[in-house]
């Protein structure tokens, strides 16, 4: 019996078959038998006995996923499918189910050298795994562009890196986080992997001025969250009754909800369609302005969007072939009467499931919140922060000194973009106390590296109060390319190499160009240059943020979540931290998924905690669409209360990460490593900043008079509109939110958030 009635899904593009398809059928299998997948056992277990593989059909799921290869392309991508689920089953029979996470290890290293890189030899294959990685290696790379071979072969062994992750988690009991989840699913699940091989299936690979940019980094990203999700519903029964799997969508949001695996898969469907929308709104609206800023011509254009069109085919193939393969739980799916579908324009709307995703999360109910909606205030949950406070001695005088700096740089200067009115008063300065925020975060800093954070932490939030102001959405395209333009002037400040930028001609600018020389100069160019990406990341979020508000539209959760670590300035001073380790650290230990789990724990917490204290100010006197109270409201159609008890749950399910990464995986990184003593007191030293991080966040926002009710003030021209009526969720796709209400602070069950390891 199925554990749950499929959902109706959001299909707004039609699978295509590919013609070629029997000729795959007919060449895998002779592949298969050739590498030995077909009879291979484990233990005297069968991996895959024939009709189990022609059930299986992934023949069937490369011709509708790559519905435009030709004959050879499709064979060659086949096989590469059929390689990737032997291998999880193999792997699974062998190291999975016998918990071997020493084997598994050496197993992965040795598979690993199948992808020799400039034509190196690779060692003579033992086994099915390793006779089909170096077939298709040597197969596939020679048609594609050395830096193709590099983000292939990365893809290629996250995916195998995917498989020591779960087997940690199995090996626990651990059911992971949403958040934790959707980051390590993405990291090192298969997704990622396909969406490299959709530019081989198509012939063709992403422009040159593209890779790197968040358009296509979003593209990937929501790419994969949707293929993962819509696999995590159709596989929930196979993985948690007959797999022992713990690492499954469905069964994370049951964990973290604490509710019935309907309500769950209910959700995730939920947020593969908000994915999905976040897919085409990045096509439509982000796209067609990237290509102008880089100036692609009209064959890099066309490599684009065929790079676009090729995940869009994917997406609705994958999902045919879900609904058709004996892999997965689809009793429920009338497969037997479902032609291929209409494919003519307009014809989307007689899709089943259609009309439901276009008013769901991500669709027409993300545009509709009221702006300057009265809320009042927002109860407060109690925080659970474990840390210790520390304050700096230099308090004092960084707070004199900072708030002088503010004076001179004209922070309280009337501004005439908005009509000769001050953007801050000195009151406000004074009151907003950024060097009680300093005070906590580096409670060991000298008294000018406490009043130079300080004047960081005044000039950014000052940036991000101008931005809204100094262009506000009603202006449409003419406010973003004045932002654009303001963004694009504040990068010429912080030169890599020594040397004087232009003539400020503002406040920010102003503030900007006097604190760069005093912060980089003594920076190392390699240093400087990651500082600078810092800063830059948080103004390009306040470009964002823009855009958003020029749609009257509320962010997709995961889009705002990895957003807002940006928009906050948690890189910015995460950043020095890093920076002030020196040398001691290698560059790989801060770039492995531990320690930027660990970064990103951390830096959430703090972001919700600002979104929780900031709800009234920028929902009722902003008229603010970025704030995760009022995400998850857009998402859930809930009321704010019901909201705020899911972003507490979210940050307590955060510091759960953030200690458990601490106390189980940093050992095991620093002997991966073989990190000497001064590293390792490098590393703790750098986790202790990001525990008076936390804390002092903390501190400052219940010390600040930013987010008092008594001081809050509507901008020139607004008033608040009547509140709507809070509690049930209401609309379209709102079913999943149904889910037992908890008062805001209560805490959620220890295994309901993750599993027997949480501590």
């Amino acid at each position: 019996m199925q554990p749950f009635r499929l959902p109706e899904f959001y299909t707004a593009h039609p699978a295509r078959l590919n013609p070629h398809v029997e000729t795959a059928r007919t060449h895998t299998k002779d592949w298969a038998y050739e590498m030995g997948m077909l009879g291979d056992t484990v233990g005297g277990a069968v991996v895959w006995t024939e009709p189990a593989f022609d059930g299986m059909d992934y023949a069937g799921l490369c011709a509708y996923t790559h519905p435009e290869a030709d004959a050879p392309t499709l064979n060659t991508v086949t096989d590469w499918y059929t390689w990737v689920f032997y291998f999880d089953d193999h792997f699974l029979e062998r190291f999975k189910r016998t918990g071997d996470l020493s084997g598994a290890r050496d197993y992965l290293d040795r598979l690993a050298t199948f992808m020799p890189a400039d034509g190196a030899a690779a060692p003579e294959p033992t086994n099915p795994d390793e006779r089909g990685l170096g077939d298709l290696w040597a197969r596939t790379v020679p048609a594609m562009s050395a830096r193709w071979r590099e983000r292939f072969a990365e893809s290629t062994r996250n995916l195998l890196l995917d498989c020591v992750w779960e087997l940690r988690n199995i090996n626990t009991a651990r059911v992971p986080n949403p958040i934790d989840y959707i980051e390590m699913r993405r990291k090192v699940g298969g997704a990622p992997w396909s969406a490299d091989l959709v530019e081989y299936a198509r012939g063709t690979e992403i422009p040159e001025p593209l890779i790197g940019t968040r358009a296509m980094r979003v593209l990937k990203d929501t790419f994969s969250d949707a293929v993962h999700l819509r696999n995590d519903i159709f596989s929930y029964q196979r993985e948690t009754e007959q797999e022992g799997e713990v690492n499954n969508g469905v069964l994370v949001v049951e964990r973290f909800f604490g509710c019935s695996p309907q309500q769950a898969a209910d959700i995730v469907n939920d947020q593969l369609t908000s994915r999905m929308h976040q897919f085409e709104n990045t096509v439509l609206t982000e796209l067609p302005a990237l290509f102008e800023e880089r100036g692609l011509d009209a064959a890099q254009r066309a490599a684009a969007l065929s790079y676009a069109q090729g995940l869009q085919d994917w997406q609705s193939g994958g999902h045919e072939w879900h609904l058709r393969s004996n892999r997965y739980m689809n009793a429920s799916a009338d497969t037997g009467s479902m032609p291929l579908g209409p494919s003519g324009i307009g014809t989307a709307l007689a899709r089943p499931g259609f009309w439901r995703g276009l008013a769901g999360p991500g669709g027409a109910r993300s545009h509709t919140p009221v702006p300057f909606t009265r809320t009042g205030p927002l109860p407060l949950p109690e925080f659970d922060v474990p840390f210790d406070l520390g304050l700096s001695p230099h308090l004092g005088t960084a707070r004199a000194e900072s708030v002088a700096w503010a004076e001179r740089v004209g922070f309280h200067d009337p501004l005439p973009e908005l009509g000769g009115r001050q953007l801050w008063t000195r009151a406000d300065t004074v009151g907003f106390d950024f060097a009680l925020c300093s005070a906590g975060l580096d409670p060991d800093a000298t008294a000018a590296a406490l009043t130079l954070s300080a004047e960081w932490l005044t000039w950014g939030t000052w940036g991000d109060d101008y931005f809204p102001v100094a262009f506000p959405a009603t202006g449409s395209v003419g406010s973003m390319a004045a932002a654009k333009a303001c963004a694009a002037r504040l990068a010429e400040f912080m030169p890599v190499e020594p040397g004087a930028g232009p003539a400020p001609g503002n406040p920010l600018e102003r503030g900007l160009a006097e604190l760069w020389p005093r912060t980089a100069g003594p920076m190392a160019p390699t240093a400087r240059a990651t500082f600078a990406a810092a800063v830059n990341s948080m103004v390009e979020s306040w470009l964002w943020e823009l855009a958003n508000h020029i749609q009257h539209r509320v962010p997709d959760p995961v889009d705002y979540l990895e957003m807002r670590r940006r928009t906050f300035g948690s890189e910015l001073t995460i950043a020095l931290s890093k920076l002030a380790r020196g040398g001691s650290v290698p560059d790989a230990v801060f770039e492995s998924s531990t320690m930027r789990g660990i970064e990103h724990a951390a830096q959430d917490f703090g972001c919700l905690i600002n979104d929780l204290f900031s709800y009234q100010k920028e929902i009722e006197y902003e008229g603010e669409l970025h704030n995760a109270v009022l995400v998850v409201e857009a998402f859930f159609g809930c009321g704010r209360e019901r909201a705020a008890a899911v972003v507490d749950d979210l940050m307590r399910a955060r510091m759960r990460q953030f200690q458990r990464l601490v106390a189980e995986e940093l050992p095991v990184l620093f002997e991966l490593h073989g990190l000497d003593a001064g590293a390792r007191a490098g590393v703790t030293a750098y986790i202790g900043e990001l525990r008076d991080w936390i804390a002092g966040i903390l501190h400052w926002h219940r010390g600040t008079s930013r987010y008092r009710p008594e001081n809050l003030r509507h901008p020139v021209g607004h008033a608040p509109a009547a509140a709507p009526r809070l509690g049930a969720p209401r609309g379209i796709g709102t079913s999943a939110a149904r889910i037992a209400p908890r008062a805001p602070g209560r805490r959620l069950p220890a295994p309901a958030l993750e599993g027997r390891n949480a501590s």
